[in-house]
């Protein structure tokens, strides 16, 4: 199954007062294996950028007001998102900011059946534990040395790792999946499915000798015999 993670950069909490997407991150999965690729893009928010939010992803206004508009580049972005599910880290403030600007240009927004939020994930799988990707990150020791600020990108990529831990851990990956989707299924009997009997047919086989002969453990006596002081004979 094709699964995009994604993770986006803002000007601050809430779309509904005026905050913007300015970056947005996404990683494909087939199988939960990644398959090397992604999307990437900045976009001009035609607003400042508060200096709280700034700190956090250290994105300026100066450096955004070169990018393309989300407008310029929103087909890309859905022709890498096609119709796959969307998991997130806290989903549904990324997906709040992905539908304002998909609706700010006219296109229908992405519909909530298609989130898998991993921070409910990690609540009923650690529950009491912190949930912060950091946090998650620590816990399966996952390499976030590179992570010095907020990156839309980075932080997908961080949160593909987590993902894999939280629906199974690595062994996913060591099947056919993810050269053959279909061998993810054909693989797995249902659990319906009737158990048959090994055939009965086989040819007999005649057992195998599994003790030593009279002559071998008589070469075997003569040969400890010749062992001085053989701690056989004690």
């Amino acid at each position: 199954m094709r699964e995009i993670i994604f993770d986006t950069e803002t000007t601050g909490l809430d779309p509904k007062t005026g905050d913007r997407m300015v970056e947005i991150g996404c990683v494909e999965m087939i199988g939960r294996v990644e398959t090397g690729r992604t999307y990437h893009a900045y976009f001009n928010p035609d607003r400042d950028m508060p200096p709280e939010a700034e700190r956090v992803h250290g994105l300026s206004a100066a450096f955004l007001a070169t990018k393309p508009r989300f407008a310029e580049t929103v087909a890309e972005l859905l022709a890498f998102l096609e119709d796959s599910p969307l998991v997130a880290h806290n989903a549904g403030f990324d997906f709040g900011f992905l539908n304002n600007e998909l609706e700010l240009v006219g296109h229908q927004p992405i519909s909530l059946d298609r989130m898998v939020d991993t921070v409910v994930l990690a609540r009923k799988k650690h529950p009491g534990a912190k949930l912060s990707l950091d946090a998650l990150c620590t816990r399966y020791g996952i390499d976030r040395s590179h992570r010095v600020k907020h990156g839309a990108l980075l932080d997908a990529e961080l949160l593909a790792q987590v993902y894999v831990e939280l629906t199974g851990g690595r062994q996913i990956g060591l099947g056919l999946s993810a050269l053959d989707p279909a061998a993810d299924t054909a693989a797995q009997p249902s659990a319906n499915a009737p158990w048959h009997r090994p055939p009965t047919n086989r040819p007999r086989r005649e057992p195998r000798p599994h003790c030593a002969s009279p002559e071998e453990l008589e070469r075997h006596r003569v040969f400890i015999g010749g062992i001085a002081e053989a701690i056989w004979t004690r």
